[in-house]
């Protein structure tokens, strides 16, 4: 072992592309292990890996983590990215799970019907510019400081950055109407940590298309 996180999911963003983020900008290289095959998934669960039978998974501290959002949690408590108590706490959680919501659309959306997907591209950029980037708008500029909570970097700034690039990869002129964010996104795009990882070759998957959306069938099918 390399004392390195270890990773095992599938060779695209997903569930892991917010864990892959936040070890980033914690500045935390990590391996890669990813299944392929329905064959590589069912003996995770068979060799008991794999605590609810779902991936991620995460191999990290002599753990094998699994529950995105658990995950998630250690990851920013262990690099200092939690906010400094709980009150601190509280905030980042609450802004992650809105920025969690508008990513979870971003995240099925590759897995809408031919039928549904311009519907479900109309509510992903109704609910970005009308529920949560309004949101985040309004809270830089209330306290005119550069991070979301305590004036210190944390867990709900990468989750915002992940996300705000998500929507602009769909969307381009999403930010427009936006000018905090904006300076928020240039910001974050060049602190050393994130900026390395936004290059290329890095960890960083690109968006699904539609081989990686037959590979998850394929690995995840009853």
């Amino acid at each position: 072992m390399s004392g390195k996180p270890r990773l095992t999911y599938l060779n695209g963003r997903g569930r892991m592309e917010p864990i892959r983020w936040l070890l980033a900008a914690a500045g935390v290289e990590f391996e890669e292990v990813f299944l392929q095959t329905k064959e590589q998934y069912d003996k995770l669960i068979k060799d008991g890996l794999l605590l609810f039978q779902q991936v991620p998974l995460v191999e990290i501290d002599g753990m094998k983590m699994v529950q995105t959002r658990a995950i998630l949690s250690y990851i920013a408590g262990k690099y200092n990215l939690y906010g400094k108590d709980l009150k601190e706490r509280a905030l980042i959680d609450m802004y992650v799970e809105g920025i969690s919501d508008l990513m979870q659309m971003i995240l099925m959306f590759p897995f809408s019907p031919p039928d549904a997907k311009e519907k479900n591209l109309d509510s992903i950029k109704e609910r970005a510019t009308n529920r949560y980037f309004p949101v985040f708008e309004k809270v830089l500029k209330q306290h005119g400081q550069d991070f979301l909570v305590g004036n210190k970097f944390s867990w709900a700034d990468v989750h915002l950055i992940e996300a705000i690039l998500a929507v602009e990869e769909i969307f381009p002129a999403v930010l427009s109407g936006f000018p905090q964010l904006q300076a928020f996104k240039t910001k974050m795009s060049n602190m050393p940590t994130i900026k390395k990882f936004l290059q290329p070759g890095s960890p960083r998957k690109p968006p699904p298309d539609d081989h990686y959306v037959e590979t998850v069938l394929k690995v995840f099918k009853r």
